[in-house]
């Protein structure tokens, strides 16, 4: 994973790295590239390897790779310090990076991910996904039909009911451009052991955790819990929203990503 990832980038001052889910690619930031790059910032929605054009890892992803690619990305652009916004399972590679190099974060923005998952959260948010991804592989249609139904019925079983159509339509889109074999991998991580939620309490940096009350993948008391271990750190649960809250309800989620993100402004980026 040593290679630079792609990415989207506009807009100068402050840098914002948003780091996207397993389901998505930068896409899943789409809507807030644009308004941060207007409130000035730098807005940087990178692309997972595996993901938009990516080359897939040779081997199986790890959260201790992931964050030294995200790091390296940082490296190359000069950027010395950055805000780190991660939705999901980029959620868990922003506290990682905040772990192992904790003066690259200016500030973390954790969304609907963060915590490791227990056995509830692994039966939504793996064993779910996987078991209707091999469902719609078995249909006998090409791959993007099975990824478009696929898509379609992981955005039925976990939006909020006051999810915002075109949020919906924006999160169905971004789930067709996923690589099944990186998806795959990246599952599977998600699904087996990691160190990081023994070491999530010697998070120092300050940070914001949105939840969507109606997600099935991270309950907002699971996010409660972990802003109550932390020293600085403040949860928002939006509710009648599901699991992508930057999508479903990206007027309120951005409202507190911009307050969040003024308070830090005074600091040198």
């Amino acid at each position: 994973m040593s290679l630079i990832p792609n990415f989207a980038m506009l807009g100068s001052g402050p840098s914002v790295l948003m780091l996207h889910d397993a389901d998505t690619d930068h896409l899943g930031f789409a809507p807030q590239v644009e308004l941060l790059a207007s409130q000035g910032y730098r807005a940087i929605a990178w692309d997972m390897p595996g993901y938009h054009g990516n080359p897939p890892p040779y081997g199986g992803y790890s959260l201790a790779a992931l964050a030294a690619t995200a790091d390296r990305l940082l490296e190359v652009m000069k950027i010395g310090r950055a805000h780190i916004v991660g939705h999901g399972l980029g959620a868990m590679v922003a506290a990682e990076i905040a772990l192992r190099n904790p003066t690259r974060v200016r500030s973390l923005t954790l969304v609907a991910g963060g915590p490791a998952l227990g056995a509830g959260e692994q039966e939504h948010w793996v064993a779910t996904r996987q078991r209707l991804l091999a469902e719609c592989q078995q249909q006998a249609c090409p791959e993007p039909v099975q990824l478009q139904r696929f898509a379609q019925q992981l955005v039925q079983l976990q939006a909020g009911q006051n999810a915002l159509p075109e949020g919906l339509q924006l999160a169905r889109h971004a789930i067709t451009q996923v690589q099944p074999l990186a998806y795959g991998r990246a599952l599977d991580m998600l699904a087996g052991p990691n160190t990081l939620a023994e070491r999530l309490p010697h998070l120092g940096q300050r940070s914001l955790l949105v939840s969507g009350a109606q997600d099935v993948c991270m309950p907002p008391q699971r996010m409660q819990a972990l802003a109550d271990l932390l020293p600085h750190a403040v949860h928002h649960s939006l509710p009648g929203v599901g699991h992508w809250p930057q999508l479903e309800s990206p007027d309120a989620f951005e409202s507190l990503l911009l307050d969040f993100l003024a308070q830090q402004r005074a600091t040198v980026h």
